[in-house]
């Protein structure tokens, strides 16, 4: 652990030979097999693999490196030399390992064969395939579907998610919550309610013609590396960009490209964002409210004198519904109260705002500083509003850009991982496979975590992930994940939610996307889709850390055969078989989407699932993008009160999602810790601490429940008064399972109600 009082906090451009540096320690600590270099050549290409870790598109006209640092780093984290194998048991009880970092769970290396927990012992013990399959089937069947959970994170392609899918279904549950649950399921409500489109409306296409970009709450620098490419590329020909976030990050101040040897012998930056506006957490509805207006009094203005019109009225009058609401709301709303509730003047927004009336074609990027709110659903909108009023949305570079945490996220939506009857095509569903898919609704995470809390629900299966230490309340989840029935995880290494076992547990060893992945009829291919909605196809070329490793569909077909009745149609072992085969059936359940879905599988840069919101076709209830009218200024829950703050969870640059690589944090020049929590210097002034002061924080949601994080070091900061940051996922134990947008139920991880106390 490094000395607060010693930290620098400051960092220089992301990219560059810090980014090299970055990706030396990781492999230093991991230990990467020989031929590991070959593996990353393969990345994110044709004929190679696809990267497990964010969901950014891959271009079709590749780099020589189409890698980036979190991406590289993803690859030789799960490709290390180390084994976690049955061996390690005898040294280690399951209580003991409780004690250890997150870090350290997974740095004991890649699982070798299938567990299952021996409470006698208080140890995970080898087991047979057979005998683990088995198991798990037979209390499967001793259980009513509407009790147990199929949970999947966002590592398994789209073969095995999609007979996940309808394996829960056979077995008569929309009990199918996913991680996007968790980030983006707010976009893909919110979107949906305004757009028609559940999903991202840009292509590769777009960023190329484009003229300025509009990020709200996205960090590429740490969650999506490899969009700095096309940033640099777009800053090179003159395109502008405006950042809103309330931590200055450093991927969206300046970049040194590590594939330019001029730029790394020179250290000559990129600058990336033209104008960067520290708003307060919580304040994008007041500062879009304030673009808005700003755009709506230039208008009244060039009206009144005879110019040109600012606002698109045409596409307005064609294409959308609201508009007058809206319109007298940004005239009615005033300038104090939109700067106050933004935490920005009046002056910055009109800046902000002339930039946006000058552009032609803007293109709205944003994350999970959007999404994970209370009223994150009213935040898009807003977004989307601002998009509409000079019809940036379904034209050639322009268009709204969510920016998907994890690389299969938003295709597992796609092929049937949802809770919601209505999303899936149980029509085709019944003809293919000659049964009665259920049509009740499943639970979303949320209600899934309620359901351990009341025992409602008793087996967990999880599809990858490391739920236990991803959700909110994680205190109560320990013991609620011990206290069910059975839990079963699909995992490649040890994390957290291994070490509360369910009365039945067993953990399950599966392949990673860059192995070799060989069936009855010879390797096979996966696919995953990106935040483009492009399709790509993906094959491993490593061989597997263990023979006794399985592919996920290899996993699901068992435990199908293994759990549902005989049927015909069900044809578990030949899928297992032949991947292709399993495409095939997606393409006919979802044929518009999938047309040659075998024939296309390796298109560079993907195969396109069309948007219908990009040829401005919107599926919504009025047949019209829908102009938002805001009922409140901000998109938190509680009210600003003394002594309270609005927390941040943030992830470090040596982490991706749950897994940490490391401690070192040098975009915002933190090392060695994690146990910090960022402040402003003012802020520290008033309350009475310095650098370095060991804090709590405690959950100020208004219940009874008290939430405590302890042992926190004060770190000065670059962030707006009333607004802390902290690190996920360990922040999460101050998140109440009921603070979550009102919408979409996603956990609102970017406004924390929080007071700060010295700590015992």
């Amino acid at each position: 652990m490094s000395d607060i009082d010693d930290l620098p906090l400051k960092s220089g451009p992301a990219g560059g030979w810090g980014s090299l540096s970055g990706m030396k320690q990781v492999m230093r600590t991991s230990r990467p097999e020989a031929g590991f270099l070959d593996t990353l050549r393969r990345q994110n290409k044709p004929g190679g693999f696809m990267c497990s870790s964010c969901a950014w598109p891959k271009p079709p006209n590749y780099r020589a490196f189409e890698f980036c640092e979190n991406g590289a780093k993803h690859t030789m984290w799960e490709n290390t030399s180390h084994r976690c194998t049955p061996a390690f048991w005898d040294d280690h009880t399951v209580t003991e390992l409780r004690d250890w970092s997150d870090h350290d769970l997974e740095m004991t290396g890649r699982l070798t064969a299938p567990l299952r927990f021996d409470a006698e012992s208080d140890r995970y013990v080898e087991t047979s395939w057979e005998e683990a399959i088995d198991g798990i089937a037979a209390i499967l069947k001793n259980l009513s579907p509407e009790e147990v959970v199929f949970y999947a994170s966002g590592h398994a392609a789209l073969e095995a998610s999609y007979l996940y899918g309808l394996l829960a279904r056979l077995y008569g549950t929309n009990n199918l919550p996913q991680s996007s649950n968790m980030c983006h399921e707010t976009t893909s409500v919110g979107l949906k309610e305004v757009i028609g489109s559940p999903v991202g409306t840009v292509i590769w296409e777009d960023i190329a013609k484009t003229d300025c970009f509009f990020f709200f709450g996205q960090n590429p620098g740490t969650n999506s590396p490899r969009f700095l490419h096309p940033l640099k590329e777009a800053k090179d020909r003159g395109v502008r960009i405006v950042t809103f976030n309330p931590l200055r990050e450093q991927g969206l101040v300046s970049f040194i490209s590590p594939q330019d040897p001029v730029a790394m012998a020179t250290g000559k930056e990129t600058i990336i964002s033209d104008q960067y506006h520290q708003l307060r957490a919580g304040g994008d509805v007041a500062a879009i409210l304030g673009l808005c207006k700003a755009v709506i009094e230039a208008d009244d203005a060039a009206q009144e004198a005879g110019r040109p019109r600012i606002l698109d009225v045409a596409f307005i009058e064609e294409h959308t519904t609201g508009f007058d609401t809206f319109i007298e709301t940004c005239r009615n709303t005033s300038w104090s109260d939109i700067t106050r509730e933004a935490g920005l003047t009046e002056g910055a927004l009109r800046e902000a705002a002339d930039v946006y009336m000058t552009s032609e074609r803007v293109i709205g990027v944003y994350g999970m500083g959007l999404t994970q709110h209370s009223r994150g659903a009213l935040n898009i909108a807003m977004l989307v509003n601002l998009m509409l009023l000079r019809g940036n949305i379904g034209r050639p570079g322009a268009g709204m850009c969510p920016v998907r945490g994890h690389s299969n996220v938003q295709g597992q939506r796609t092929v049937g991982i949802a809770e919601k009857a209505e999303l899936i095509p149980n029509d085709r569903l019944k003809t293919l496979f000659d049964f009665d898919p259920p049509l009740e609704d499943g639970t979303h995470i949320v209600d899934a975590v309620e359901g351990l809390f009341t025992k409602k629900i008793k087996a967990f299966l999880c599809l990858g992930g490391n739920l236990l230490r991803a959700v909110p309340e994680q205190k109560r989840m320990e013991e609620a994940w011990a206290g069910q029935e059975m839990s079963v995880m699909v995992s490649t290494k040890l994390n957290r939610s291994h070490l509360f076992p369910a009365g039945h547990a067993w953990i399950l060893p599966c392949l990673g996307r860059a192995e070799i992945d060989e069936q009855a009829t010879g390797p096979q291919a996966v696919s995953i889709e990106d935040s483009f909605s492009m399709i790509h196809g993906s094959t491993g070329h490593r061989k597997p850390p263990s023979p006794l490793l399985k592919s996920e569909m290899a996993i699901v077909c068992a435990l199908g055969k293994a759990l549902i009745p005989d049927n015909p149609k069900l044809r578990w072992d030949e899928w297992t078989g032949d991947y292709g085969l399993v495409r095939d059936l997606i393409e006919r359940t979802y044929p518009d989407d999938f047309a040659e879905y075998n024939n296309r599988l390796f298109t560079p840069g993907g195969f396109w699932r069309e948007n219908p919101a990009h040829k401005r076709i919107w599926e919504t209830e009025s047949g019209k993008a829908v102009f938002t009218d805001p009922d409140q200024l901000n998109s938190i829950s509680f009210e600003d009160a003394e002594g309270r703050y609005r927390l941040i969870t943030l992830r470090s640059n040596d982490q991706f999602n749950t897994t940490i690589y490391g401690y070192s944090d040098r975009f915002r020049g933190i090392e060695g810790t994690r146990d910090v929590v960022l402040m402003n210097e003012e802020d520290m002034a008033a309350a009475g601490y310095v650098k370095g002061d060991r804090v709590a924080l405690v959950s100020d949601a208004g219940d009874e429940e008290t939430r405590r994080l302890g042992g926190l070091a004060v770190i000065p900061y670059q962030i707006p008064r009333g607004t802390l940051a902290g690190y996920y996922p360990e922040c999460n134990v101050l998140i109440s399972i009921k603070h979550h947008d009102q919408l979409s139920k996603t956990p609102a991880s970017k406004s924390i109600p929080v007071r700060i106390e010295k700590d015992a």
